[in-house]
């Protein structure tokens, strides 16, 4: 404890580091308080007695922190930036123009412009679906419905969303952490005391206290391990050629050792993103059957997250687009053609494309259990709703929303230890470190 406050009077006493903290907490108070702003011509009292999302819906709901089903002002979040940024990184892997301007600082302002103008696109697409989803799902919550309506609501949306990715975009400039990230982190860890509370009364009702305490054992051990998957990496030993500098003063430099860090779950949570959005398809189709030609059993076992088809197909799909979304954000060709100008090499292996073969052998061997790992943590949701946890409590146990959290959170604390390792102040703790942290070099 003693260790702990002094490190916080460390932090408040670096005046620009109080600055930046302050000044995220200040916008991400305005962000908050914007997610309870109803939309014009809505009734904020219908609204409230229809308010259930899952599969899909209730991803947007969770990254828009409650707003999406509130019908907020900022409704649908920083979805729509997510979406386009998602689109303009894949088009620079497959577009050489892009992926050419990605490598230079005026070509990457420029692709950000363009992500800026596709986010206006997406989120007009997103807004019309939303008023779709207004008037059919929530039961007469529309005042006044009408062409005016419709135009001022896509506007309004629009604006919003705009204005939540400036926020973003803010706390990235003048904040702490990623923006963005920690916008999300916020809108889904505001979820988690009342899932508590919840959790907590049912279980008292019901005299299973001693199951909840259970519960919050396990969910600590959970915030542990997907800490661990975060963190993981494996170190692969670097050596710097020596060589003679300078004529009458020759000075010989290089020869130092280093490593690189690759990731046991390069991938982050994009793999899990994309599993849970093409899980679901099968929803929709139980949901636009009709009673006379409804679904059959495995239809409808693939729409029920706590179903063994569910999670089997589920967990694949997490590993399969691991595998994916790693050769796509991955070029052991290109790190090998840079640690080969860098007069760089791993001891034993040729430089060139030996070196791209031996760094593309072992990604591979690592990304297996990061996404076996992965894949569980995804899963875990659905197991722990199935134990008898609260659908609410039972989405913390794994799942999208605790590998952002988890690894926002950390993020953050890095960027923390940075600003006092800077100043030669003690890092956060005083033994371990936090992930990305350099050791010294031998």
């Amino acid at each position: 404890m003693k260790k702990l406050i002094e490190t916080l009077k460390n932090i408040w006493s670096i005046e620009e580091l109080r600055k930046r903290i302050l000044f995220t907490l200040g916008l991400i108070l305005v962000y908050r308080v914007g997610c309870y702003i109803v939309l014009p011509g809505i009734n904020p009292h219908i609204l409230s007695q229809s308010q259930s999302q899952d599969g899909l819906l209730g991803l947007i709901n969770m990254f828009a922190g409650g707003a999406f089903s509130n019908a907020s002002i900022f409704a649908l979040g920083v979805m729509p930036y997510i979406s386009a940024s998602i689109f303009m990184q894949l088009a620079g892997i497959v577009i050489p123009q892009f992926a050419k301007m990605q490598k230079e600082e005026s070509g990457r302002n420029k692709m950000n412009q363009y992500t800026r103008l596709l986010t206006i696109l997406v989120t007009i697409f997103q807004a019309s679906a939303y008023i779709a989803y207004l008037r059919t799902q929530t039961n007469g919550a529309i005042v006044t419905d009408g062409m005016l309506f419709y135009v001022s609501t896509i506007v309004v949306l629009t604006a919003g969303t705009l204005f939540v990715m400036y926020l973003g975009e803010k706390i990235t400039d003048k904040g702490i952490g990623n923006g963005v990230s920690m916008i999300i982190m916020v809108g889904i860890l505001a979820r988690l005391p009342h899932s508590l509370v919840q959790e907590f009364t049912e279980k008292q009702q019901t005299d299973k206290l001693l199951f909840f305490l259970v519960e919050l054992a396990f969910f600590v051990a959970v915030v542990v391990g997907l800490v661990l998957l975060t963190q993981g990496v494996r170190r692969i030993p670097l050596n710097y050629a020596r060589r003679i500098v300078g004529t009458n003063a020759a000075k010989e430099i290089g020869g130092a050792r280093n490593f690189i860090p690759l990731k046991v779950n390069s991938a982050g949570v994009m793999p899990i993103i994309f599993a849970q959005a093409l899980m679901f398809i099968p929803a929709m189709v139980a949901g636009f059957a009709t009673s006379e030609d409804g679904p059959n059993t495995f239809i409808k076992s693939l729409s029920d997250h706590t179903s063994l088809w569910y999670n089997l197909i589920y967990a694949v799909l997490v590993i399969a687009f691991t595998y994916f979304y790693t050769a796509l954000i991955f070029n052991p060709t290109e790190m090998a053609e840079n640690l080969k100008r860098n007069n760089s090499f791993i001891p034993g292996i040729k430089p060139g494309q030996p070196t791209a073969d031996y760094i593309g052998a072992i990604m591979d061997r690592i990304t297996l259990p990061g996404a076996i790992f992965l894949a569980v943590a995804g899963i875990l949701p659905g197991i722990a709703a199935l134990c008898g946890v609260t659908s609410g409590f039972a989405s913390f146990f794994g799942g999208t929303s605790m590998l952002i959290g988890v690894g926002v959170i950390l993020d953050t604390l890095q960027q923390v230890e940075s600003h006092l390792l800077m100043r030669h102040y003690d890092g956060l703790m005083k033994t371990g470190r936090i992930s990305g942290r350099q050791p010294a070099t031998v």
